[in-house]
């Protein structure tokens, strides 16, 4: 992902957002947020590449200032709550687009950001419903937000989704967590018995307060 026409296009499959040239500079490009009209991604050239800026959550600014050199302090913005991606071509679109996604949750403060906080909270070795997770998350109405978050889970490796069920205790299907049986052998790698694509809710649900 080096070119502006991706990043844009990118960020405009998120939910109610638009694109806008603010300054009537056709360098800055900005997606928004409708209603707010908050922007979450900054795109312009400069020394030859695409940079864009987006929010990043300050626990998360230096993780990702250390693991790439092509992220740096966010340019002309606050630096403690933005960088900007030097689109070289050194880092990989996953991670392009998954910086790109947490600036937009914590523009939008959409449920999902929300719903990821209640995922962390699942015990290793338990499992949750969605309906637990929406209660975690604050309404218990908002089961069904729940699958659409996980689904596009922008950091699986520390947001468990793998951890969650339906209410039978039935598994994802094949499409989610890595392909057919993915979700059953991370759980079953954490001491979770996994019998026909399902979990015995009596035995491993975790215990709400």
């Amino acid at each position: 992902m080096q070119s502006r026409e991706e990043v844009l296009a990118f960020g405009l499959t998120f939910p109610d957002t638009y694109q806008d040239t603010p300054f009537h500079d056709q360098n800055w490009q900005l997606i928004r947020i409708k209603g707010s009209k908050k922007a979450f991604l900054w795109t312009y050239e400069m020394n030859g590449y695409i940079n864009i800026n987006i929010k990043v959550d300050p626990e998360w600014r230096d993780f990702w200032r250390d693991a790439y050199e092509s992220v740096i302090p966010g340019y002309h913005q606050n630096k403690e709550h933005w960088n900007t991606v030097i689109l070289d071509g050194s880092i990989p679109d996953s991670d392009i687009k998954r910086m790109i996604a947490e600036s937009y949750e914590l523009i939008a403060k959409t449920p999902s950001a929300k719903i990821y906080e209640a995922v962390k909270m699942i015990p290793k070795g338990k499992v949750a419903t969605y309906a637990d997770v929406a209660e975690m998350a604050g309404d218990r109405k908002m089961a069904r937000a729940v699958g659409n978050a996980l689904h596009k889970n922008p950091d699986p490796d520390n947001i468990p989704c793998f951890r969650v069920v339906n209410s039978k205790g039935e598994l994802a299907g094949e499409f989610a967590f890595g392909g057919a049986g993915a979700q059953a052998k991370l759980l079953e790698a954490e001491g979770v018995e996994v019998t026909d694509g399902k979990v015995n809710l009596k035995k491993y649900r975790m215990e709400l307060e």
